[in-house]
């Protein structure tokens, strides 16, 4: 067995706990689960069942872990060790087809948590450093600037300053004592930095004391994607660090589904602590605001609106009431898309895919899925996309398909509506 092949399988195996096993165990090859992924749905190719994908990690596991493998040892029945040249090949399944949407553990009979094992099998491949060299570069972002597209403090400040400028608004820096902490996805300051001005608007007519920290401004991270378990609890740290120097009693998740899950889940585990402060999805937030009266609406959005569910903030996150009050609040027609909610297709970028232009080609061709969910509406105007990576996969996936349909985030529509 080579050095890499060794330091993948180990890793694997050193990550496969009791949870794990029982649902390697369990897997009774049924392939349910293969109707369950948009990856799947799009090709039709049996290689992209999300049980095959953990193939790797199946060997490895009964050969060296499952119970009864030395009578089945003896008996000339356990599997052949897994190569190196198996582990490549696989990469490209563990990376660029699955955005771990958690939609394949909805149909699963056994309940298996194939999303979770993804991430097991990953946390080997980055060990080993068998990563998309996209995935690569972000990772090296991070290290750089705490960003995985490179946005260092001084950009943020200049789109910052844009903003106060078209809002005519202060949009304040490293503030002490403020009650509340944004965070945003790179892909929102550099993107879409409107939705800084949306807070920024909405926040002002809803009385919130707010900051954002120049030390701990991104959300995302890229750890929790790649598999790099020291790297994604060194920027949980972070956060929790200038949430702590900053004297904030709350942090706010942005439009970004893996955020949300590193720092409102993930985090506290990864730390071993509980935070001193509540972690609150801006969706949650804007929703808060709208019980307490705080959010007026004036007129409402006349477009025939729909809405597209985020596995990370809907389905794996549990926020499933929050948007659908908000919109019917901001929009005169709002209407739900086939399958909406828990059971919602995957945009096809997830879980770093869309960060892997070696993976541009099958992100499209999974999108065109969530296309056909589009086109299904009939006199549909727009589609509301509460997180910015799936934003700019609706986008890319519509350019390419075709779509005359206007993406756009919550916090700015809401913001648009707000009564003058």
């Amino acid at each position: 067995m080579s050095e890499t092949a060794d330091t993948v399988i180990r890793t694997m195996l050193d990550q496969t706990d009791g949870d794990i096993a029982a649902y390697l165990e369990a897997c009774v090859h049924c392939g349910e689960c293969a109707e369950a992924c948009h990856f799947y749905l799009a090709t039709q190719d049996p290689k992209y069942t999300p049980t095959y994908k953990l193939m790797p990690l199946v060997k490895a596991y009964k050969r060296h872990k499952a119970p009864l493998r030395s009578v089945k040892g003896m008996l000339g029945l356990l599997p052949a060790e897994v190569s190196e040249e198996e582990l490549r090949e696989w990469e490209s399944l563990v990376y660029d087809s699955c955005t771990m949407c958690g939609r394949c553990t909805l149909v699963c009979p056994m309940g298996l948590d194939i999303a979770g094992t993804i991430r097991k099998m990953r946390e080997g491949y980055s060990a080993a450093g068998i990563v998309p060299d996209g995935l690569r570069t972000a990772r090296e972002n991070v290290v750089k600037t705490g960003s995985p597209m490179g946005v260092t403090a001084k950009a943020l400040k200049a789109q910052i300053a844009r903003q106060e400028k078209e809002t005519g608004l202060e949009i304040p820096l490293d503030k002490q004592g403020a009650e509340y902490l944004a965070l945003f996805s790179s892909m929102e300051v550099m993107g879409y930095p409107e939705v800084i001005g949306a807070y920024a608007r909405i926040f002002a007519r809803a009385g919130i004391d707010w900051t954002i920290s120049t030390e701990a401004y991104e959300a995302t991270n890229i750890g929790v994607q790649i598999g790099d378990g020291p790297l994604a609890r060194k920027l949980v740290a972070r956060i929790v660090d200038a949430a702590r120097k900053l004297g904030v009693r709350h942090v706010i998740s942005p439009e970004c589904g893996h955020a949300y899950g590193a720092i409102r889940w993930a985090g506290p585990n990864m730390l071993g602590e509980t935070f001193p402060f509540e972690v609150i999805h801006i969706i949650e937030l804007l929703d808060r605001l709208r019980a307490e009266g705080r959010l007026e609406i004036g007129e409402k959005d006349a477009r025939r609106i729909t809405l597209h569910d985020p596995c990370q903030i809907v389905r794996r996150g549990g926020l499933l009431k929050e948007p659908r009050r908000l919109l019917d609040d901001a929009c005169a027609d709002f209407v739900e898309m086939k399958g909406s909610g828990v059971t919602n297709l995957c945009c096809g970028g997830g879980g770093g895919v869309s960060a892997n232009p070696r993976a541009e080609e099958l992100k499209t061709q999974a999108f065109s899925c969530k296309k056909a969910q589009l086109d299904a509406i009939d006199g549909l105007k727009a589609v509301v996309v509460p997180c910015a990576n799936c934003r700019g996969v609706f986008e890319d996936g519509l350019d390419a398909l075709g779509g005359d349909y206007e993406v756009i985030g919550l916090s700015e529509l809401v913001a648009d509506t707000l009564k003058d």
